[in-house]
């Protein structure tokens, strides 16, 4: 058996020696819970870590090894879940003092595909609360530190679990990605995140933000894990109304294919506001798949930089729906009044914290009787305008490339009393979210600081396997420079 030192971070590499029995799932999970033992004091990862029943899960990966059986393509890989996706029994909070100690009664469907696969759930991450802020600091348990610097966001909302990633706390974990919650934490915390295809994850089990917007997807140390992780979580989920009819992706087999024959896209209308050192990275990848057979080609997106606004209609008011269930009557926290309107209002009053308040007060607003058609109305307008652009792109080229985030990970409080600021951290991911087309964040070098930076790759909807291929590429050049540099 192997010494601890020797266990790999990449999902792929420990499925594939827990399944030999080259490694144990034990072995891997007391190396990972170490990890947390060290450093979750200073990043603040978790709200909750599941010690005790990981390791009866990673016991029992070990006795169907022992067994002749295989666990699964995800055996004995430590996995961390964003505290909006329910488990049956465990607190799903969504960072809010308003779910309290709230248990679901079932298990998100991605939840049970994870364990189906064989996969080792470590712990629930914490996340700006009910997914909304791109800091990880609007939490109810507090905020989340970047591990590469702990006076620096890890950026949001699912925060938490890019900082599981990058701090080797979980070799893949899950996020949620309503406007760039996946790909902008990715960015900052230099990991990949993938927002797939609108539907062809299912969200059932997630706690809904904006239902027209959200998708779950995984962050990894690598394009191939983050491959395995989409395939064993795709694929069609009668249960969930949104879900597309159609198999899981198979993404994993066009990883090596390269980047020869693709057409990649310079938007050269793209909003502008990218720091030099990002901007610098981003000019960097066009080269470097141009080196590798890439044609890239110009293309427009107008109404690209209108997508923050819509957005900001959009998703406040699908908010403004979704959390009017949380009232104090049927679970979660109550605080106790004279009758039942003023019980409502106390309890949303004390349970939400006041970014929630700021979007749910928006939302309705933009609902009220007299201003839907010429808010969320023109708002949804915007929205075609945007996938009709993203679609005469796409008959350009095959992917898209643009920043992930503006700028390398900002220093806690930065941005904390200014909402535009926070907002606009999201400038180039919330476009492929109002499209429901798939978009990705690959670590690309550094910027300022030595922090890093990750570039966003765009493809056309159920085109997730054409993205990677594309993002496969940039990680292999990313290897050649570090591997240079070395010698």
């Amino acid at each position: 058996m192997s010494e601890p030192n020797d266990i790999p971070k990449q999902a792929t590499l420990i499925s594939e020696g827990v399944r030999y029995g080259i490694l144990s799932a034990a072995q891997v999970l007391d190396e990972h819970l170490a990890r947390v033992d060290e450093r979750e004091g200073e990043i603040h990862a978790f709200n909750l870590v599941l010690a005790d029943e990981a390791r009866e899960r990673a016991a029992e990966i070990d006795s169907m090894v022992a067994d002749g059986l295989n666990p699964g393509p995800l055996a004995g890989v430590p996995v961390a879940l964003k505290d909006n996706m329910c488990t049956r029994g465990i607190p799903t909070t969504c960072s809010s003092k308003i779910l309290g100690d709230w248990k679901p009664p079932y298990d998100a469907t991605v939840v049970t595909r994870l364990r189906d696969a064989g996969a080792v759930v470590i712990g629930k991450t914490n996340l700006d609360e009910f997914a909304m802020g791109s800091s990880t600091e609007n939490s109810a348990f507090g905020p989340t530190k970047n591990p590469h610097d702990t006076s620096r966001v890890p950026g949001g909302s699912s925060g938490g679990s890019a900082a599981a990633v990058a701090a080797e706390f979980a070799s893949v974990s899950l996020g949620s990605d309503t406007g760039g919650s996946i790909r902008q934490p990715a960015a900052l915390c230099g990991t990949v995140g993938v927002k797939p295809t609108y539907g062809a994850v299912s969200r059932l089990g997630l706690i809904a933000f904006g239902s027209s917007l959200d998708q779950i997807g995984p962050f990894a140390h690598t394009v191939d894990d983050a491959a395995l992780t989409l395939e064993v979580i795709s694929g069609h989920d009668p249960a969930d109304s949104t879900s597309i009819e159609r198999p899981p992706l198979e993404l994993r087999s066009k990883l090596l294919m390269g980047a020869a024959g693709l057409r990649v896209g310079r938007i050269t209308d793209l909003p502008s506001g990218a720091s030099p050192d990002v901007q610098a990275r981003l000019d960097e990848a066009f080269e470097a798949l141009a080196a590798a057979g890439a044609e890239i080609v110009d293309v427009e997106c107008p109404a690209f930089g209108y997508g923050l606004t819509a957005y900001y209609l959009i998703a406040p008011a699908e908010a403004s729906s979704n959390l009017a269930r949380f009232d104090g009557v049927r679970f979660g926290s109550r605080v106790t009044a004279p009758d039942t309107n003023q019980m409502y209002m106390a309890t949303r009053t004390d349970g939400f914290g006041a970014e929630v308040k700021r979007r749910i007060m928006l939302g309705t607003y933009a609902l009220s009787a007299g201003y839907q058609e010429a808010y969320y109305g023109r708002a949804q307008k915007v929205r075609r305008l945007i996938a009709n652009d993203f679609a005469a792109a796409y008959a350009k080229a095959d992917v898209l490339l643009t920043p992930a985030s503006p700028t390398v990970a900002f220093e806690v409080g930065d941005k904390a009393s200014d909402p535009l600021a926070m907002y606009l951290c999201d400038t180039y991911t919330i476009p492929s979210n109002l499209s429901g087309d798939p978009g990705m964040s690959v670590p690309f070098g550094t910027g300022d600081g030595g922090l890093p930076v990750g570039v966003q790759v765009l493809a056309p909807a159920l085109e997730d396997h054409t993205m990677f291929r594309a993002a496969a590429e940039l990680e292999r050049y990313m290897q050649t420079q570090q591997e240079g540099s070395i010698q």
